[in-house]
């Protein structure tokens, strides 16, 4: 019985469009080297991670490509930029809570991205609790992050469903022994979910 769904926030609840926002941010020629300083170093990463500080961060951003400080400035000041609440995040939320069932989250996500865009999260106050990665500086898909959270909630794996876009911590919760479901699209998610809750347990199997 599935008496939980931990939901994933980037990309599940949540869009997090950064090809969209730095091509409406920056200049074409100077996205190849802010991308490479950004995403190329395990920076971002450790943002997610939150035990460097945002000044270090931003700091180890400019150092791989002085020449662009500016524009990676410009894109740190306006980082919220990337994302916005889905849709379909509330309604969700809520028909899976009619059924009984507590919705807790468990995201990759860093305290610099929560006060840029406070706005994309506004559907936590319908939450039952969560982790975020950078409040106890674990990152999905390490094993520890799914064992704080069945810790903390009181969690019984086997009784609970995990949505997250990114196969990699899909395979991380089921080796936990948490039921997992890539999402592909809410449609897609779902159904998946509600088979899952009506003992066709789809969600073993990965999408087409």
């Amino acid at each position: 019985m599935i008496d939980t769904v931990i939901f994933d926030i980037g990309n599940v609840l949540v869009t997090f469009d950064w090809d969209g926002f730095i091509h409406r941010t920056l200049d074409a020629e100077a996205i190849a080297d802010v991308e490479e300083a950004i995403w190329g170093h395990g920076l971002w990463e450790e943002l997610d991670r939150g035990v460097m500080s945002d000044e270090e961060i931003l700091a180890g951003f400019i150092g791989h490509a002085p020449a662009r400080e500016r524009e990676i400035r410009k894109v740190w000041d306006e980082i919220g930029g990337c994302t916005t609440r889905r849709e379909h995040a509330i309604p969700w939320l809520r028909s899976v809570k009619a059924k009984a069932r507590r919705v807790l989250y468990l995201s990759n996500y860093s305290r610099r991205m929560r006060a840029a865009a406070p706005e994309a999260l506004d559907f936590l106050p319908l939450m039952d609790g969560g982790i975020f990665s950078c409040d106890v500086h674990l990152l999905k898909p390490d094993r520890a992050i799914y064992a704080r959270l069945c810790e903390d909630h009181s969690l019984d794996p086997a009784q609970c469903a995990f949505i997250d876009d990114l196969e990699a911590n899909v395979e991380g919760a089921r080796a936990f022994g948490l039921h997992a479901i890539r999402y592909v699209s809410y449609e897609q998610a779902r159904a998946e979910l509600d088979d899952l809750s009506t003992g066709a347990c789809r969600a073993s199997r990965p999408p087409p």
